[in-house]
């Protein structure tokens, strides 16, 4: 049983149905890592019915375990950049990313991405969160990110995603007609050097699973919806090349034509996940871009 944190702080809560320790309970029923675990201990930070215990205490049916999660603000320069917002509660956040827009400052881009976007929303609201990315999109690919508001967020997340406990669709428009209205790509995804950007299909690569679906064949291209099995950098983008149907406007693996649209017509429109607390089941869509609408209508 769960019940959302108080206003002061962020606080989970959970009763016990059985009878077990609490190291378990915090790993196996809480999700939270090992790591955490040693934190909290040391922070102090759980309690058993109002009191601090240690990992190792026995744990009785009814017995009241709450977890006092603290965060240190995220270092990132705040700036408004009108960052669409589509969910926010007491774990996440979600937004829709536009194109040209990095995830995370890097050399190359060292502010105006979602990072320092999202820092300032956060700062207006008056919260104490840092800032951790649960998913990331490349900077010319738009639609859906989430953001963990703590490091229990974080792990439970990342944890659903290894075991493909969230779906994660895509749309996208392809280089050509593809034949077959629903297809499987399951082809492993490589980087051949340290320093190399691009990736192949080779089979000393990791295991990489994407589903398609034809939404509509167009003039010598086709609009699909693709779905991820496996979440492997640019795995949509090497799968294409890879049966021949480079994504339109991908430099590195598909067709360029700037007639068409600037970059790669690609945008993670869906996911759908088990909220990290209270386990109830979210949704998310966002709508298409303006460039791959005006895309589509091209070539109609």
């Amino acid at each position: 049983m769960f019940k959302k944190e108080s206003q002061t702080y962020n606080l989970i809560s959970y009763t016990s149905d059985e009878e077990s320790t609490l190291k378990e309970i915090l790993l196996d029923r809480l999700n939270f890592s090992v790591r955490s675990l040693s934190k909290m201990k040391r922070d102090q930070t759980v309690s058993v019915n109002g009191e601090f215990k240690k990992p190792s205490t026995k744990i009785k049916k009814g017995d009241l375990i709450e977890v006092k999660i603290e965060e240190d603000m995220a270092g990132f320069e705040p700036q408004d950049l009108d960052l669409k917002v589509l969910h926010d509660d007491f774990d996440i956040i979600m937004v829709n990313k536009p194109p040209f827009m990095v995830v995370h400052p890097t050399k190359s881009h060292s502010d105006k991405t979602i990072a320092n976007a999202v820092n300032d929303y956060i700062i207006k609201k008056n919260e104490k969160v840092k800032v951790r990315f649960v998913n990331r999109l490349d900077m010319n690919t738009s639609g859906l990110v989430i953001i963990a508001k703590n490091a229990y967020a974080h792990h439970t997340l990342s944890v659903d995603m290894k075991e493909d406990k969230v779906e994660k669709k895509y749309i996208t428009v392809v280089k050509g007609i593809v034949k077959d209205d629903y297809g499987t790509i399951d082809e492993p995804i490589y980087r051949p050097t340290e320093d190399s950007i691009k990736r192949v299909v080779d089979d000393r690569g990791q295991a990489s699973i994407t589903h398609y679906k034809v939404l509509e064949r167009l003039n010598d291209a086709t609009l699909l919806e693709v779905k991820l099995e496996t979440g492997r950098t640019h795995q949509i983008r090497v799968h294409m090349n890879h049966i021949g149907h480079g994504i339109i406007g991908d430099e590195l693996y598909g067709y360029v034509d700037e007639n068409l649209i600037n970059r790669q017509a690609l945008h993670a429109y869906s996911l759908e996940f088990n909220q990290p607390r209270t386990k109830e089941k979210l949704k998310f869509e966002a709508q298409l871009p303006e460039d791959i609408k005006i895309l589509i209508e091209k070539l109609k």
